[in-house]
């Protein structure tokens, strides 16, 4: 395992195109947070959430993230690097758990970064913010789920751009169908359900008696999307030619 650890390290630090998304990781996340404080601009008595408004910037982070995690393995298959990688390192379960922990602790840095650039931003431009460590530690956990589920999609549709668009769509275009719904029940449901908003739950601190679900329950849905991307591609991955 060690050996494919060190290699699959390699690969992530060799690639500039990797480093460049892992600081844009951080570099999003910061900037929207920021943005998202300054056009608040909430003062003492604000019923704004401000814990939550200070990692907005989190909803754009996700995109960097779900891109990187798309590349670490999607890549390997558009070129051909694949059967060198089988070749190298012919246990298929070891080599995908390689390519999780490497992408899950570098991931884990520029999440860390992001957030608590965010976290800080919110303390400097909104004096009235006070910090929870949920909504923190929740979004650290967010991002680094989020880069799981991109690593398992990618690993069972074999295609970078493919394996980015649907997580990508899980994100962006599940909340759009959800408010689109007409049903009340349906809507609920369906952000019960979304990997996105089920996930963006942990980030409250006001009015948790009206979120569709929990923040820890939510955050656990979308581990259950992580986890469930993972093993398809884990299935996928050890039955078919490379």
């Amino acid at each position: 395992m060690r050996t494919a650890l060190h290699a699959e390290w390699t690969k992530l630090r060799t690639s500039p195109g990797s480093w460049w998304l892992l600081v844009g990781v951080a570099a999003a996340t910061i900037a929207l947070s920021a943005l998202a404080a300054v056009a608040v601009s909430c003062r003492a008595g604000c019923t704004a959430d401000l814990p939550k408004v200070s990692l907005t910037g989190v909803q754009l982070g996700q995109a960097v993230v779900a891109i990187l995690a798309a590349l670490v393995i999607g890549n390997e298959y558009t070129t051909g690097m694949m059967r060198v990688s089988l070749a190298a390192v012919p246990g298929r379960t070891r080599l995908l758990a390689a390519k999780a922990l490497v992408l899950l602790a570098t991931t884990s840095v520029a999440a860390v970064a992001g957030v608590a650039g965010s976290v800080l931003a919110g303390r400097a431009l909104l004096p009235a913010h006070a910090f929870v460590w949920r909504p923190v530690v929740g979004s650290v956990l967010y991002l680094e789920l989020v880069a799981l589920l991109g690593l398992g999609l990618a690993a069972a549709v074999r295609s970078p751009a493919g394996a980015a668009g649907i997580v990508l769509a899980l994100l962006y275009a599940w909340p759009i169908v959800a408010r689109a719904v007409t049903d009340k029940a349906w809507s609920r449901r369906l952000d019960q359900l979304g990997p996105g908003t089920a996930g963006t739950a942990v980030q409250a601190t006001k009015d948790l008696a009206s979120l569709p679900i929990g923040p820890w329950a939510g955050l656990g849905v979308l581990g259950l999307w992580a986890l469930g991307a993972l093993v398809l591609g884990w299935l996928l991955l050890v039955r078919r030619d490379a």
